[in-house]
């Protein structure tokens, strides 16, 4: 059984080791090294490469908003682990991509982790749990538009990634901040389509 994922940190080491001989880094090897029956080290998963460089080329924002809504709606529905299809575990990225996007994180991990830890835990739990899952679905609703506007995948991948972090560490503060960079994000696209 893997270990429950407690950082920002672990979760880039654990991607940062996944692939294959032939350079490739698929989603579900990613996915089954983080684990998955933790719905907040794959949302953080999915908000880290939405706020990396990685969300820059064609395709890549529209693709984990559909990722974002599976993890959304089965997060919603309680489901005691998660499941994706076999055809979107099979999509892959160059491994020097990912790990190049890893490095570009890595300070910035290793700065949010150590603000993290267990506060305001009305905000992470009950009926929390569903206004997180519902506001990650409209992110992934709205991450295709993101494709048309510079820079704003990367406000919604911050999003995710602090509703992932919050999840993980029990830190109702982080959940708290995330609604509000969900708002500014959402904002900014509305205004760029204006």
């Amino acid at each position: 059984m893997t270990q429950e994922i407690t950082t920002l940190q672990e979760m880039l080491d654990r991607i940062h080791d996944s692939g294959d001989d032939q350079g490739r880094v698929s989603l579900g090897e990613i996915v089954e090294s983080v684990g998955n029956r933790s719905f907040g080290p794959l949302l953080l998963m999915v908000g880290v490469i939405a706020a990396s460089p990685l969300s820059g080329m064609p395709g890549v924002p529209t693709g984990t908003g559909l990722l974002i809504l599976l993890i959304a709606a089965q997060l919603f529905f309680r489901r005691d682990h998660f499941w994706l299809p076999k055809w979107l575990l099979r999509r892959s990225l160059g491994k020097d991509h990912v790990q190049k996007a890893i490095r570009w994180l890595r300070p910035v991990a290793r700065f949010i982790d150590r603000w993290l830890q267990p506060r305001l835990p009305v905000l992470i739990k009950g009926g929390s749990i569903y206004l997180i899952s519902f506001v990650c679905a409209a992110i992934a609703i709205v991450m295709p538009m993101m494709e048309l506007v510079p820079f704003s995948a990367h406000g919604a991948g911050l999003a995710l990634s602090a509703f992932g972090l919050a999840l993980i560490s029990r830190d109702g503060l982080l959940a708290l901040i995330a609604f509000a960079v969900t708002a500014v994000s959402f904002g900014f696209v509305i205004y760029n389509f204006n």
